[in-house]
């Protein structure tokens, strides 16, 4: 199975991004690189759909809003506190279902940028046994500083990477998504080229 998520409370602000990633995922069905599409409110009404799930789980795409370590449905956030915490059971029962080798994409801003998204990238790998991908930049139909993790190894891109304000460790701002800026992909693009893995 290859399942898509999305977030379905971005409609009145944030850029109302909802109705796109609804239309886009019914795109990739047609295409035929998803099997399965769901739009939540929160993190909880995700994590429970994707559990419910008996085929084994082979990709995972996440589609909304993100910061440094953080991935959101509308203000709630997953993060490396909440893997340990409120998230543990539920990741344990999306891990038992994960095929080998699967994957799972946060098509997000900025998710796995400065330490922030170092940590959060390395603790999610390891958690769910599963390669893990996400974005240091501001992410739109281009989005760049596509990084993957495999369980037990440790990012290979630099925490700096995407930052147009302050540091690795208080980032303040980041640059938007170019054609020409690092591991760069387009809305459409359905695979992550194998070396852009760290292992």
């Amino acid at each position: 199975m290859r399942l898509l998520v999305y977030d379905r409370t971005c409609v009145r602000d944030r850029g109302r991004l909802s109705p796109v990633w609804k239309l886009g995922a019914g795109l990739y069905q047609r295409l035929g690189r998803i099997d399965a599409a769901r739009g939540v409110d929160s993190w909880g009404e995700a994590f429970a759909w994707l559990a419910s799930h008996d085929e084994p789980i082979g990709e995972i795409q996440y589609w909304g809003h993100g910061k440094w370590g953080r991935a959101l449905v509308d203000d709630d956030s997953f993060d490396a506190e909440s893997l340990a915490g409120r998230h543990r059971a539920a990741l344990a029962a999306i891990r038992e279902r994960l095929a080998p080798d699967a994957l799972v994409w946060f098509r997000t801003c900025e998710t796995f940028g400065a330490h922030a998204g170092h940590d959060f990238a390395q603790r999610l790998a390891d958690t769910l046994g599963a390669r893990v991908a996400g974005h240091t930049y501001v992410i739109a139909y281009h989005q760049s500083g596509l990084h993957g993790l495999a369980p037990g190894s440790r990012p290979a891109w630099s925490p700096d990477e995407g930052l147009l304000e302050g540091s690795a460790d208080d980032p303040q701002r980041a640059r938007w998504s170019k054609p020409w800026a690092p591991n760069t992909v387009t809305a459409l693009t359905g695979r992550i080229p194998v070396h852009w893995f760290s292992s």
